[in-house]
């Protein structure tokens, strides 16, 4: 077991955020301060990411929902909304699958069930990642820890389509216009997660950072009402794809 480091700001129902692939908590800088006013926001650093040891056991996403599993446990979190970003997305998605009960509402920003869904560039440019790990990397425990973290990217998630039917949380399936995996594939999984809404945002992978105020508002907006109606759907992607 690891103990997790994590910032926690406000009162209320319990909003958890989950980082992506190498970043920490601060990621969501901006989604921290603006709802903590309603909520208690507690954004986890996971296992072998910010100041989070790696310990002992692998680097997967089913890894990484169990030790969120531990550590609502460990804070006396029978329930939450749960956020997550790209990897973290990937997490709650898996979570939400094998412990509905313990999430409220599912926000997934980014997400992908499967490596071919990231766009041909995107995955050249992990390819180019590994060489350069593995070419230039300053320690060998730094090298290990990038390639368990690269390999993350490539092997995993693997969700099927049944998997992904089997959610009972109310959904927001959210990305950006340009962002890292096809807008087909992000389609794809709004439509097969029962009455999920699907919301596009002007911007690339990290719009919660660089288009927070729109990204903001649509999380507040599905957060605060009931949003289970399946054609209330953003087009603004159908354009682009």
């Amino acid at each position: 077991m690891i103990k997790h480091n994590y910032i926690e700001k406000g009162e209320g129902e319990v909003l958890i955020m989950l980082h992506g692939n190498g970043l920490d908590s601060s990621y969501f800088y901006h989604q921290i301060n603006y709802f903590s006013t309603k909520y208690r926001v507690i954004a986890v650093d996971s296992r072998g990411h910010g100041r989070t040891p790696r310990g002992d056991k692998p680097l997967t996403i089913l890894q990484f929902s169990e030790d969120l599993r531990i550590f609502m446990d460990m804070h006396d979190i029978k329930k939450a909304h749960i956020l997550g970003f790209s990897d973290g997305a990937n997490v709650a998605i898996r979570f939400a699958i094998d412990h509905p009960e313990r999430v409220d509402k599912l926000i997934l920003n980014g997400a992908n069930i499967k490596y071919r869904a990231l766009r041909f560039t995107v995955r050249i440019g992990i390819e180019l990642l590994e060489l350069i790990n593995a070419t230039f990397s300053v320690s060998l425990e730094k090298r290990r820890l990038r390639a368990e973290r690269l390999e993350l990217m490539k092997n995993e998630p693997v969700v099927s389509a049944d998997e992904l039917k089997g959610i009972k949380s109310k959904t927001l399936v959210i990305a950006g216009t340009f962002d890292l995996m096809y807008g087909s594939h992000t389609k794809f999984i709004a439509e097969h997660i029962p009455d999920a809404q699907l919301e596009f945002i002007p911007g690339k992978h990290t719009v919660a950072r660089w288009n927070y105020k729109k990204f903001n508002r649509a999380l507040s907006d599905f957060l605060s009402k009931d949003t289970t109606v399946k054609d209330k759907t953003n087009h603004l992607y159908d354009k682009l794809v």
